[in-house]
Parts: C-alpha cells; sequence; structure tokens
C-alpha cells in the first residue's frame, strides 16, 4: 500500500473551525494563514540540463521554472543563468515575465517559484475516504492535554505537507504557515518521516546539500543520520530551533495497516519546557492510538432496500 493512500487531504480554506471544548477564548481551530510566508517549499525533480541554443522562449521559461522548482531555496540571476545555460538578459527577461504572471516571485534579489505555480500542481496525497473522522479527534485530545499547536502532516516529494492544525488563541507561528510546507531535515514531522521511510531517505540523501534555515540546522548528512538512528529507538523526533528560531517540535509516526509510516503528528511549542518529555510521550501515544484507528478494517458495504449498494461508515469525501 503506497503512502499516498492513507495520507490526509488539505483542508478547504472556508471550512468551519474546530469547536470541541465550548470555551470562545480556548477554542482550538483550523488554520487560517495571513503572514507572509518566509519558507519557500520547491518539489523534488533535479535541476534540468541547459537548454540547447535554438529553444524558444517558452522552452526557455520552462527551464527556469524547472530549475527554481528544483531549488533549495531563492536563486539568484547568476546562479540561474549558470545552471540554465541563459544569458542574464534572457533569463532576466523571462523572469519579470514569469513573476508578472505568478508563476515566479522575486524575494529582494533572488526568485523562487510563484503561488500561482504552486496552485497549479494541486493538492497533495489524499487519505482513505472517512480517515479524517478517524484522526481528528486524536488531534483534538492531543491539544487538549497539551494547549500547543498540534500538526498532522504527510511526505510531499522532498518537503513535509502539513494537511491538518489545531491551535488555540495562543499558537506559535512559523515559517512554514503562509504554504503549509517545510524541508524534511530540520522539523521534527520531517525527521519521523525520513526515520521509518527508507525510500524517502534514499532518494532525499540523493538530493545533496542540505539547507540551512537558522544556527541550529544539522546541514550535515551524517549528523542528520545519526539523529534518525536515535528517532528509532525512541519513537520519537524533536527539532529544536532547527526550522525557526524559538519554536520546538516533538513528533512520531504513524503506520498504516501495511507496516509503512503514512503520516507524522507532533506538537510545536514556542518554549523548550512547552515540548516536554511528557509531552513527547503525549504525541507517540496519540500516534499510537491513530495507527491503531487505521488498522481496523473499514466497514463493508450494505444493500439498502432500494437494492442499491452504498459504504456503512463516513461519509467517502474527506472533508
Amino acid at each position: 500500500m503506497s503512502l499516498g493512500n492513507h495520507a490526509l487531504r488539505c483542508r478547504e480554506p472556508e471550512r468551519a473551525p474546530i469547536h470541541p471544548l465550548g470555551e470562545q477564548d480556548r477554542m482550538p481551530r483550523a488554520i487560517t494563514h495571513q503572514g507572509k510566508a518566509s519558507y519557500h517549499p520547491t518539489p523534488f525533480p533535479p535541476p534540468p540540463a541547459s537548454p540547447p541554443p535554438s529553444t524558444g522562449s517558452l522552452e526557455r521559461a520552462t527551464a527556469i521554472l524547472t530549475y527554481l522548482s528544483a531549488a533549495a531555496g531563492p536563486v539568484g540571476l547568476a546562479e540561474l543563468s549558470r545552471r540554465t545555460g541563459l544569458p542574464k538578459t534572457t533569463a532576466h527577461r523571462l523572469l519579470g515575465v514569469l513573476c508578472a504572471t505568478g508563476l515566479a516571485q522575486r524575494i529582494d534579489s533572488d526568485y523562487t517559484i510563484g503561488q500561482k505555480l504552486i496552485n497549479l500542481a494541486g493538492p497533495g496525497p489524499r487519505m482513505v475516504p472517512g480517515t479524517r473522522r478517524m484522526v481528528l479527534p486524536h488531534l483534538i485530545r492531543l491539544y487538549e492535554a497539551t494547549r500547543q499547536t498540534v500538526n498532522l502532516a504527510v511526505p510531499r516529494g522532498m518537503e513535509i505537507a502539513y494537511v491538518e492544525r489545531v491551535y488555540g488563541h495562543g499558537r506559535v507561528s512559523t515559517p512554514s504557515d503562509e504554504v503549509d510546507r517545510a524541508p524534511l531535515h530540520c522539523t521534527a514531522g520531517g525527521k519521523v518521516l525520513l526515520a521509518f521511510n527508507h525510500e524517502l531517505h534514499a532518494a532525499f540523501r540523493d538530493r545533496g546539500d542540505l539547507p540551512r534555515m537558522t544556527r541550529r540546522t544539522l546541514i550535515g548528512h551524517a549528523a542528520l543520520d545519526r539523529e534518525l538512528h536515535v528517532v528509532r529507538r525512541r519513537g520519537v523526533a524533536y527539532a529544536k530551533e532547527e526550522f525557526a528560531e524559538g519554536i520546538v517540535c516533538a513528533a512520531a509516526p504513524v503506520f498504516g495497516p501495511d507496516g509503512r509510516v503514512v503520516m507524522a503528528i507532533s506538537v510545536a511549542g514556542a518554549s523548550p519546557r512547552a515540548v516536554s518529555a511528557e509531552v513527547a510521550d503525549l504525541v507517540r501515544r496519540t500516534a499510537h492510538a491513530i495507527s491503531s484507528a487505521l488498522d481496523r478494517p473499514f466497514p463493508v458495504l450494505a444493500v439498502q432496500a432500494t437494492g442499491r449498494t452504498r459504504a456503512e461508515g463516513p461519509p467517502m469525501s474527506f472533508l
């Protein structure tokens, strides 16, 4: 069974907030993002080869977008020209067009892919129909026990995609709030996915250098491998100000019926005390409970009086 079979689909933007507690000032709700993101996610494809001199504007623009999508972060004009084989003047002219259409965007003097291109890529992996109804109560219970931001994430390319979040008014803000995606190597959920998905880990190692997000980010594969070994032994991963300054996170793996890791559940706080060993243990137990819930067989089809079949249990739509 593939990873996508048990992955949660991203929320609709207009979905009503969650109301589990009854107290307005303590009410967890679905995240709506307002701030400008400082992290710019990148899909998996490798950088393209230099386009032949005879290619037209469309092919050259495609080469630029392909390289930007594979880069670890925003890219300067000189590097983009060198990597694609395009003259600087040509690359600068095409980037102007791509930025004007939203397919690329400029950040200071560098460039990255634009939000329109991200939207065109479509949603991330989807979950098995009805799974959200099984999973969401565990997330809410974990929030009520910790009063910290609770995340549920799945792998998407060489990144982690956050598909469900529960939080209160005092939630922490991270660079992933705008895009719901983050690097694998410097997030607790990403480390969990790398530790228990050997194919993902092998592909990630082939990606090359690890981008530094903060002064605490692990940028060497050897150091990361040692930490992943500890994650496998303990069943929980930590990220201590490795993705964003002041943010600490603990995560644990959720396994599907075939024993493969399908998602990661995590708790994020603004101080080490907010994500203590006790909180990490709650995260681990919650992940185990969700894994047990996913391991239960889904109800069989029942025949209604009309003779037509219908699926018992939760509705087929994730949302």
